[in-house]
């Protein structure tokens, strides 16, 4: 774990972390986001007329990992070679979860929380009509792998 924080230069000035001189290689991240909502909305969620916000909020996750550089400021632009997004029903809501992977100088974190992030907020979007108390929650980081600092994967804390 690196002991100071990398997109602040030695005078405290934030800056985009230089990577050129890191070498290519496969690197993988996977996140989690939860989505909480009463059980009406969650019975009406396959008859939404907007479409099926399930299958929606999967296409906006993967398109929000492949426009996550232009969203977070000091985000490199990568070359995704896989993204995807998977919507589950469970017993209070819809739990997210995404894999992204990339062949490049630096890992694939945040696109891999954007995906579950917008995906999120694309479900809540579809859903509010309905139920404007549901929540998101649970956004974090499940795993990644490749570079510097190894492979990290979360304690199962449910």
């Amino acid at each position: 774990m690196p002991q100071t924080l990398s997109h602040y230069d030695t005078a405290g000035r934030v800056r985009m972390v230089d990577v050129s001189a890191k070498p290519a290689m496969a690197r993988h991240a996977s996140a989690e986001a939860h989505v909480k909502m009463n059980a009406r909305t969650l019975k009406a969620l396959h008859r939404n007329p907007k479409g099926d916000p399930l299958e929606i909020a999967r296409i906006a996750g993967i398109a929000a990992a492949k426009r996550t550089a232009e969203l977070i400021p000091l985000c490199h632009p990568l070359l995704l070679t896989h993204a995807d997004v998977e919507a589950r029903v469970v017993r209070d809501g819809v739990c997210l979860t995404s894999a992204v992977r990339t062949t490049g100088p630096t890992g694939v974190e945040m696109e891999a929380l954007a995906a579950v992030a917008v995906a999120a907020l694309t479900i809540y979007d579809m859903c509010k009509a309905l139920d404007r108390s549901i929540e998101i929650t649970n956004l974090r980081l499940l795993e990644k792998s490749g570079g510097k600092s190894g492979t990290y994967r979360r304690r199962s804390d449910l």
